[in-house]
This record gives C-alpha cells, sequence and structure tokens, in this order.
C-alpha cells in the first residue's frame, strides 16, 4: 500500500501516531477473560501475537456458547464474579451492559485484573469519581473502547493535527444518530419480556462515539456546555419508553453546544428517533485547514484548504477568502504495519475493533498507558452526562467537571 498524498502532504503506511504503537515484537503474553458475549464477541485477542483467551463468561447461556465459538475458549465461567477469582486471568474485557460497567470494572480492578471496558466508562459523576479513585488506587491499567478513536478517517485527522496542519481547531462537529426502527428496538430493548438497560436511555448518556471522535483528534477536554432535547415518537410505545424508564428521560434526540477548555467550540448531535439517515460524522473547523468526514447525504471525504491572498466574488459582489476543496481518500490503517501481521484485516466500526485489541495488549505488554485510557475515558463520557443534565433545565448552561491530575 502506498501512502495517500494530498495537498503537498503524504501520509505514509508506516507512520506512527502518538497513542498509538507500530507491532512489536514481545515474548510476554497477556492472559485476558471476555465478559460478555454479544459485542465481547467482536474483537481479536485470539489473534493477538501477546495474548491468550484464559477465559470468557456470560449470564446467558446463548452468548456464553458465542464467545466459546468465537475465540475456541473451553475455560467458561457463569459470572464475571467467578471468572475474576481464576488466577491465571490477566485482564477483563468487561463489555457488559453500560449500567454495570463501573460495579464490574471495580471488581476487577479489586480482583489485581487490568480492564477494557465498552463504553461508555460510566453513567454519572459519581461514578466516575469511583472509577478513577480505584485506578489511581491500584495502579492498574483501565481503557475504554471507543471506536471512534480508531475510524480510519479520524487516524487520518490525528495525524494531521499532531503535524500542526490544521493550525488551532476553533470548531468541531460529531453526531452520532442511530435511528431505532420497531425490529431494532424490539431486539434491543427487550429481552424476555422485560426492558433492558437500553430501554430509554438518553442520547447524552452515550457521547463517546461524539466525544472520541472530536477530543481523540485534539486531545482538548470541554469546559461548559448547554443542551437541548427533543421528544419524536415514532414508533409504538416510544412515548411510553419515555414517560417511563429507569433513566427519567423524557428525550429520544440531544444537540450539545461545548465551549473546550481552550476557548473553541464542538456541536455534538445524538438522535435515536425520526427521519435522519442513520450516521457517525466528524468534522474540524482549522485556521489552515478543514477536514471532513463522510455525511449521511453521500458527500465524500474531502480535505478544505485556504490559500491566502486569493479571493474571489460572491453572487453580490463582495470579495471573500478563496476555498481550496481536494477530496481524499481515506487509507486502509488497518493494512499498515500499525497493527501486527495477524491483524491487518478490516473489522467492524470502520476497522477499529483490530486497533482497539491491538491498542490494549500492547499497552500491557509495553507497561505504558493506553490512548485513551482513565483521563481520556473520563474526558469522553462525563460531558455527555452534564448536557443532558443542561438538556432537563432547558438548555441552562454547565461547567463540565475535569478529571484530569492537577
Amino acid at each position: 500500500m502506498t501512502g495517500a498524498a494530498m495537498g503537498g502532504m503524504v501520509l505514509a503506511p508506516n507512520v506512527i501516531l502518538a497513542g498509538d504503537q507500530a507491532a512489536q515484537k514481545s515474548a510476554k503474553k497477556i492472559r485476558i477473560g471476555v465478559v460478555g458475549g454479544g459485542f465481547g464477541c467482536a474483537f481479536y485477542w485470539h489473534e493477538h501475537p501477546n495474548c491468550v483467551v484464559q477465559a470468557v463468561s456470560d449470564l446467558r447461556e446463548d452468548r456464553r456458547k458465542a464467545l466459546v465459538d468465537t475465540y475456541k475458549c473451553g475455560n467458561v465461567y457463569p459470572s464475571l464474579e467467578e471468572l475474576i477469582k481464576d488466577k491465571d486471568v490477566d485482564a477483563v474485557a468487561v463489555f457488559t451492559g453500560a449500567p454495570d460497567h463501573v460495579p464490574h470494572a471495580l471488581k476487577c480492578l479489586a480482583a489485581g485484573k487490568h480492564v477494557i471496558s465498552a463504553v461508555p466508562a460510566c453513567q454519572t459523576v459519581a461514578e466516575a469519581e469511583e472509577l478513577l479513585a480505584a485506578v489511581k488506587k491500584t495502579g492498574l491499567t483501565y481503557m475504554m473502547a471507543e471506536t471512534s478513536y480508531y475510524n480510519q478517517s479520524v487516524i487520518s485527522a490525528r495525524k494531521w493535527f499532531e503535524e500542526g496542519k490544521f493550525g488551532n481547531v476553533f470548531y468541531m462537529e460529531a453526531q452520532y444518530h442511530h435511528m431505532a426502527g420497531p425490529a431494532e428496538l424490539r431486539q434491543l430493548a427487550w429481552w424476555n419480556g422485560k426492558p433492558t438497560w437500553r430501554y430509554g436511555g438518553s442520547p447524552m448518556g452515550y457521547p463517546t462515539h461524539c466525544l472520541g471522535r472530536a477530543l481523540g483528534v485534539t486531545g482538548g477536554r470541554m469546559k461548559t456546555v448547554s443542551c437541548l432535547g427533543t421528544r419524536t415518537y415514532v414508533n409504538p410505545g416510544d412515548k411510553e419508553m419515555h414517560t417511563g424508564n429507569r433513566y427519567h428521560n423524557p428525550f429520544t434526540n440531544e444537540a450539545a453546544l461545548f465551549q473546550t477548555q481552550d476557548g473553541n467550540m464542538c456541536r455534538v448531535t445524538i438522535f435515536w428517533r425520526g427521519s435522519s439517515p442513520s450516521n457517525e460524522y466528524g468534522a474540524w473547523y482549522g485556521e489552515k485547514m478543514s477536514f471532513f468526514g463522510h455525511n449521511p447525504l453521500g458527500t465524500p471525504r474531502y480535505l478544505v484548504t485556504r490559500s491566502a491572498g486569493q479571493t474571489e466574488l460572491d453572487d453580490a459582489g463582495f470579495p471573500h477568502q478563496l476555498a481550496q476543496r481536494e477530496e481524499y481518500k481515506v487509507p486502509d490503517w488497518w493494512a499498515t504495519d500499525m497493527l501486527p501481521e495477524s491483524m491487518r484485516h478490516g473489522g467492524g466500526h470502520d476497522g477499529s475493533q483490530t486497533f482497539l485489541t491491538h491498542e490494549f495488549i500492547d499497552a500491557l505488554t509495553h507497561d505504558r498507558k493506553p490512548a485513551v485510557d482513565i483521563y481520556e475515558s473520563l474526558a469522553y463520557t462525563v460531558p455527555g452526562i452534564i448536557a443532558h443534565e443542561s438538556a432537563l433545565a432547558g438548555g441552562k448552561e454547565m461547567k463540565v467537571p475535569s478529571f484530569d491530575p492537577a
């Protein structure tokens, strides 16, 4: 694979980004336990040269079988609580329901196990504080498996940002529109006639696919937020779902405007109902260059550069700066030596799952912090919690707490 040339910039296929590590040979093996046979089956622990799937677990028999079939692991436990008693398990992949992420992570850390968790990291600020305290107390590794961080276009954007190609990124957009129909609601929101944890959840309670996309490029933090929510009832039972749920959440769609700690802006929209196509999208507006991801209308990914001193007249005769637009073909970063040879293939969530697998194992193998460590995880999660509080308060501007070291 050759590098992708664009506007005088060349992206070499073997580039190493901050927080990413090229495959390095090591004899060390990480013995992982995988808990949760839904999304937990989507990773590639069994393909990593430094990883052994030591044990698997799920409360549901069908999902335990799925884990066994995926990872060819015969060491099966009926629960996470039983799995973490296994002294041969070094780390646990927690892919249980969102309300269980912090309780389960805490149990793993207390048992001396490193943790990689599905998103979101937590559901309340109190949980964020408790999780951070446990990670600091134990000194163990915590990583959140945020897929947007390793979307192929986001990898490119992060590379350019670190090279200074954008200049100051003064505005970002990120959206996660996952429009649920009746069939999907039956599959996700109900199990055995009872509502699951997904039933009635607030959009901003699941913010990481947006915040990880935006802040995963700049490394920034949110300072304040104002958010609004709407009630859009499309499916039978929508009104009931959003008038009586465990979260006391009335909203199906939410839109937030954040101010970053460096004074810039970020707009985030998360929609569950309506006629918008389901999609994930990000854009970064910089002083020197802007980059737009593939949007739901089918416009190709392209780069926008602005050349100083070149102007054009608009239809009213007023001069404005000329924009140079160049289409950009995003490389398949998963096909490069950013990954071990055994894992250079596509995967779900725009190829991110191979990267997430490698990042966690490589961080443990080389005793370093993972890219999406506890501080990044909370930075991608907690602002959404505060945004939802703002929406409940009619859009009141609220301060986002910081969990970074002083």
